[in-house]
């Protein structure tokens, strides 16, 4: 099963989601984010479907809770999902149905909100939430990952965790700025660390790619190899 984190930087307009769990590849089944609009959970017996759902919902106005609301009573079998919602601005909301397997649980913070299910007990939940308190004025990405960390070393969850995942929207991008996935590892979060303190040094290189080919970094200064 699945623990995770959504979170709004208020500092620099980003928003942005983590995961961890026992299931193989999950980061591509169970965030889904919108830039300029939010983020969608969905786990424990995940329906993908319910994330683009959830984002026309929020894209239609909709708050986080309506937003809740509106993916429970559009599914007969919401009784095994659990869902968190972000908006663009850190309104939060989250439900776990009642044959989500347990421990599970769920908490809203001021911008931030975690959801977790078959965890070694409802205090992982509350560590993951201490977590991303640890360091506000880290980059985003930094503090949902530490939040996983702090998950973890609570206990985490029941069984061995295979993959993890981290994504963060941006203002003024179109697509995330952060969007790494550990699909199959025995150390996932450990992987996810890594790969952050890789992706972040280059980041804003690969960046101006996009918007500036001509004057971008080569890969050689970006990743110290020749471009193929």
């Amino acid at each position: 099963m699945t623990f995770s984190i959504a979170g709004h930087c208020p500092r620099t307009g980003q928003f942005g989601v983590a995961l961890a769990t026992s299931s193989i590849g999950a980061g591509g089944r169970c965030p889904h984010l919108r830039p300029g609009v939010g983020a969608i959970l969905t786990q424990a017996r995940t329906d993908p479907r319910l994330g683009p759902l959830g984002l026309d919902l929020l894209a239609a106005g909709r708050s986080a809770r309506q937003t809740i609301d509106g993916l429970v009573a559009s599914t007969p079998e919401a009784s095994w999902r659990q869902v968190a919602a972000i908006t663009a601005a850190g309104d939060v909301a989250h439900w776990t149905g009642s044959d989500v397997a347990p421990p599970a649980d769920g908490m809203a913070l001021d911008g931030a909100v975690v959801i977790g299910n078959w965890v070694k007990s409802e205090a992982v939940v509350a560590a993951i939430a201490a977590g991303f308190e640890t360091d506000p004025p880290a980059e985003l990405a930094d503090r949902l990952i530490q939040a996983l960390e702090a998950g973890e070393a609570e206990g985490g969850e029941l069984d061995p965790l295979q993959s993890a995942a981290v994504l963060v929207c941006a203002p003024g991008w179109s697509f995330p700025v952060v969007d790494l996935r550990v699909d199959l590892s025995a150390r996932p979060i450990a992987d996810l660390r890594t790969a952050w303190e890789r992706w972040q040094p280059v980041m804003d290189g690969y960046l101006q790619r996009a918007v500036d080919p001509a004057g971008a970094p080569s890969t050689e200064a970006l990743e110290g190899h020749a471009e193929a």
